[in-house]
């Protein structure tokens, strides 16, 4: 038997729009989807007879959702994470952003792709089930150039990967970095923090930021020798506090623009639980809610500080203004493409 999709109702936004929310289910793990911000909702696995554990936080409701949140499993774009001063120079023009992380701009601005409604149709491919969004961000959003036609496609896969497939077109010159920020609690939202569990990163280097996480000058560091090397896989806590908490873009090791590496790998210690990430983008993004406070989550969760953990695949941060780091310039005539695999072991 196939995967199949359930298409629900997810809610009324406050300009009458009704975004839908898409179930898809392998037959082992279920999978939320909102059309809504493109968002995660959820990543449902077994445990024990006839129960299920989800390791997404999020929260139950569209208006949790609609409401402000720390990107809760949100697709993030048209410039996932930071541009320093809210501003990029491209071919001699100047332009500013939104600003909405101090006098940065932070995940597209003010309204990002993550508060927008995306048009989706639900299908299969193989067997498996898939979700195809699409959005269109016009010329000026957000202070971005130019009109970008943005398609995000979610594949269930029979193996427990949940697939990823951003691409994009634009008829002028413009920065793209598109990725989603899910947080992962592999013990279940909700369920205590993720301080013990074991991660592996597949880089030598990390991109180092000063305290308002902007790139500082220079090429990225090496993690040897530093609370930043996860080259051998070790507990998140163990060096937490000198690290000041994890926020940084790890350089994928053997990154060449084309093949999905292997990126990122997680442990769930009491339970076994195991995710992997996959990618074909230079950059990792390891974030380990240090910011996360009293967020209201699902059935009740509060979530607060290290309440779960993302693997954000993208451009490294403030590539805009760093013409040193790997290029994030979409232009006429060209396509974004960009894949991300979480690999889910239970």
């Amino acid at each position: 038997m196939g995967s199949t999709i359930r298409t629900l109702p997810f809610g009324v936004m406050s300009d009458g729009s009704e975004p839908r929310l898409f179930i898809l289910d392998n037959g082992s793990m279920r999978v939320g989807l909102s059309e809504y911000g493109a968002i995660i909702t959820s990543a449902i696995v077994p445990v024990g007879k006839g129960n299920g554990l989800d390791m997404l936080l999020g929260s139950s409701t569209l208006a949790g959702y609609a409401a402000r949140h720390p990107y809760l499993g949100s697709t993030v774009g048209r410039y996932a994470n930071r541009i320093g001063g809210a501003r990029f120079n491209l071919g001699g023009k100047e332009y500013p952003l939104a600003a909405n992380n101090g006098a940065n701009s932070l995940h597209g601005g003010l309204k990002g792709f993550d508060r927008q409604c995306w048009k989706a149709e639900a299908g299969s491919e193989g067997g498996d089930a898939v979700v195809r969004m699409e959005l269109v961000s016009p010329d000026g959003d957000q202070g971005f150039p130019g009109r970008l036609d943005v398609v995000a496609v979610f594949t269930l896969r029979a193996d427990n990967t949940l697939a990823l497939r951003y691409e994009a077109v634009a008829d002028a010159a413009t920065p793209v970095n598109l990725t989603n920020h899910a947080y992962f609690n592999l013990r279940g939202e909700g369920n205590g923090t993720i301080l013990e569990h074991e991660l592996e990163l597949y880089s030598s280097r990390y991109v180092q930021v000063a305290e308002n996480l902007i790139p500082v000058p220079g090429a990225p560091a090496a993690v040897d020798g530093s609370p930043f090397d996860f080259r051998k896989r070790k507990a998140v806590g163990r060096d937490i506090v000198a690290a000041g908490g994890y926020d940084h873009c790890y350089v994928i090791d053997g990154w060449d623009g084309k093949t999905l590496r292997r990126a990122a790998y997680v442990v769930e210690p009491q339970s076994g639980r195991t995710l992997e990430a996959y990618t074909d983008m230079p950059g990792m993004q390891f974030y380990s809610g240090n910011f996360i406070t009293d967020v209201r989550g699902k059935r009740g969760s509060i979530y607060d500080k290290h309440s779960g953990f993302c693997l954000e695949a993208e451009y490294f941060p403030d590539s805009p203004n760093r013409p040193d780091f790997p290029s994030c310039v979409l232009r006429p005539g060209a396509v974004y493409r960009h894949a991300i695999e979480y690999r889910f072991g239970f």
